[in-house]
Formats: structure tokens, C-alpha cells, sequence
């Protein structure tokens, strides 16, 4: 599952990508990190730790992967 956080006043949005488990637990991290003032902390599906504090998040698209469509047939 693909995860998206929008920080103020940087251009492009922090984007990484987490098993579908964890998807519940990122977005509870997310928001009693919001709730709390703390950073979020989580960890994406490659080990990564991303840390972002909570008072720059701008926003957060918690949402599946997408799959775009390859090839020239008809749509």
C-alpha cells in the first residue's frame, strides 16, 4: 500500500510504501501523532525509518497501490 505525506512548505510530498497489515497501524501512528503534537514515526516495507513532525504535516493519503495500464489497446 502506497503512502503519500504532504509537508509544509516543501515542494514534493514524502511518498513510500508499506505491507497491507501495517496500513492500519500507519494510519493510527499518523493520527495520534496529529492528536499529540509528537512526530510521526513509521517504517516503510524496505526498513526505512521516516520521521516528519507532526505540526509540518500538510496532509496524508493512506490509499492502495495503483496500476496504470500499459500498451496501446482500446480503453
Amino acid at each position: 500500500m502506497d503512502i503519500e505525506l504532504g509537508i509544509q512548505n516543501v515542494a514534493r510530498p514524502v511518498t513510500f510504501s508499506v505491507d497491507d497489515a501495517e496500513s492500519g497501524a500507519i494510519t493510527e501512528a499518523i493520527g495520534k501523532a496529529v492528536e499529540s503534537g509528537a512526530p510521526i514515526n513509521v517504517t516503510d516495507d524496505k526498513g526505512r525509518h521516516i520521521v516528519v513532525p507532526a505540526s509540518a504535516l500538510g496532509y496524508a493519503i493512506v490509499g492502495s497501490e495503483t496500476k496504470h495500464a500499459v500498451g496501446f489497446g482500446a480503453l
